[in-house]
C-alpha cells in the first residue's frame, strides 16, 4: 500500500484500523503463520490466508493518476496514511451500527 510515495504494510493498516475501534493488536508469528491477536481478549482477529495471494507477487504497486487528471480534472487530496485509515474505519463503523440498528427493528 503506497500513500504519498510511502509504503505501508497490511500489518500497519490492520493495527491502525483496529486501534480506531479501540482494539489493540499484538502480532505473533511470521509469514503465513502471522496472526493479529486482541491484547485484551487473546482472540485471534487477523490471520494470513494464502488464497488471497497474487499469483505472482510484485514488490511495489503504483497507480498513475494522469488519465483521471486529464479527462476528469481530478486532483488527489493530501491525506496521510493515518487519516485515510481513520476515514475508512469511521465509515465502516457507521455502516455496522446502521446494520445493527436495522437488525434490532426486525
Amino acid at each position: 500500500m503506497c500513500i504519498r510515495d510511502r509504503m505501508h504494510t497490511v500489518r500497519e493498516f490492520a493495527t491502525l484500523a483496529f486501534k480506531e475501534t479501540g482494539i489493540e493488536l499484538r502480532w505473533e508469528g511470521e509469514g503465513v503463520n502471522e496472526k493479529g491477536i486482541d491484547c485484551q481478549t487473546g482472540k485471534v482477529l487477523v490471520e494470513v490466508d494464502p488464497k488471497y495471494f497474487r499469483p505472482s507477487e510484485v514488490e511495489q504497486l503504483l497507480g498513475d493518476p494522469t488519465k483521471a487528471k486529464t479527462l476528469l480534472g481530478w486532483n488527489p487530496q493530501q491525506t496521510s496514511f493515518e487519516e485515510l485509515v481513520h476515514i475508512m474505519a469511521e465509515h465502516d463503523m457507521k455502516f455496522v451500527r446502521k446494520l445493527h440498528l436495522r437488525s434490532k427493528e426486525d
